[in-house]
């Protein structure tokens, strides 16, 4: 079962331990090794979640023994990260957004360790490997889906802020519906939060007065804004219409999976394969990270062709006969 880090432990390392592994890590027996995870956020928060959930079900079925920190703040990451890799872990797995520059250091001065984060640049030197959010494809299946369903040709989306991870769903999602309809508008707006319920719910309505009768819900709160004024809404990350009373709201929604990415950092951690590398493309269709959500309630409302048309475009995208492209900058409102 998953443990809770709780005392700095400080151990004497060796000169010899220090040769090791300069230019390759070391392998290591098959068994279990240990493995921790460190969130900024509250391990309920979705994006930590989907990390928090790949770790705990790779230790429930045997492979890792995981131990994990959450609501680690900026100021307080390098230290938590220095005393997981004094404590015997041998990969790390967590986030390094706005302390990239100083994960980097702390991966240089423990090369014998497996450091897999979330991180926007590249990876760095021979064991920091890189992962972000790619769930674009789904995005643009929603879009179309969306396209199909908005009789006001107006769509809002409510975000956390304006960088690349929420951009290229964003826009992913807007060309998938312009793709069914090129007249369709779209009102954006970022709230400058991650969890703020209040703040994206009040969006949410703001979006809906101007007009919009679809809402793709990135933040949470824009569900229960939706609910209340009687719209539709696609969901982002995890499944909203289950976990976040989206029932008879939330159409379909935008699956994030870090099962796959998390089990292949594992296997080359245990075999002394791992090796610094962007793990992009295991957050995709293609590699099972990711997908869309059943339709469960509205299964029956959405059009029989243009689910016919969803579900061969999804088996294209993993084929890899059709792309969805990656755009990062930042989407505008049309209207």
């Amino acid at each position: 079962m998953p443990k809770l880090l709780i005392n700095r432990r400080e151990f004497a390392v060796g000169g010899a331990a220090l040769l090791t592994a300069l230019n390759s890590l070391p392998a290591l027996a098959s068994g279990k090794i240990k493995v921790a995870g460190i969130y900024t956020q509250p391990i309920q928060q979705k994006w930590d979640a989907r990390l928090h959930l790949a770790l705990d079900a790779a230790a429930k079925n045997g492979e890792i023994d995981y131990v994990f920190s959450e609501k680690v703040s900026n100021t307080d990451y390098v230290r938590v990260l220095r005393e997981y890799c004094d404590s015997g872990v041998k990969l790390i797995v967590g986030e390094a957004f706005g302390i990239s520059k100083e994960a980097r250091k702390v991966a240089d001065d423990y090369p014998e360790i497996a450091f897999l984060m979330g991180d926007p640049f590249k990876p760095h030197g021979n064991n920091f490997s890189v992962f972000d959010n790619y769930i674009h494809e789904p995005c643009y299946l929603m879009g179309i889906i969306a396209g199909n369903m908005t009789k006001a040709k107006k769509i809002g989306m409510v975000g956390g802020y304006a960088i690349g991870e929420v951009n290229r769903l964003f826009h992913a999602f807007m060309n998938g519906a312009l793709s069914v309809k090129p007249d369709i508008k779209f009102k954006v707006t970022f709230i400058g939060s991650w969890y703020d319920p209040p703040k994206a719910k009040e969006a949410a309505f703001a979006q809906i007065e101007s007009g919009c009768d679809i809402l793709y819900a990135e933040r949470a709160g824009v569900v229960d804004a939706c609910r209340e004024k009687g719209i539709l809404a696609f969901g982002n990350v995890n499944d909203m219409n289950k976990e976040e009373n989206g029932k008879d709201v939330v159409v379909t929604s935008a699956l994030w999976h870090m099962e796959s990415a998390i089990n292949h950092a594992i296997q080359l951690t245990k075999n002394g394969n791992f090796k610094a590398e962007e793990y992009h493309s295991w957050t995709m269709m293609a590699k099972g990270g990711a997908s869309l959500a059943p339709y469960y309630e509205f299964d029956k409302k959405i059009n029989s062709k243009v689910k016919g048309q969803v579900a061969a475009l999804a088996k294209n995208i993993k084929k890899g006969k059709f792309t969805v492209e990656i755009i990062d900058s930042e989407p505008k409102s049309t209207f």
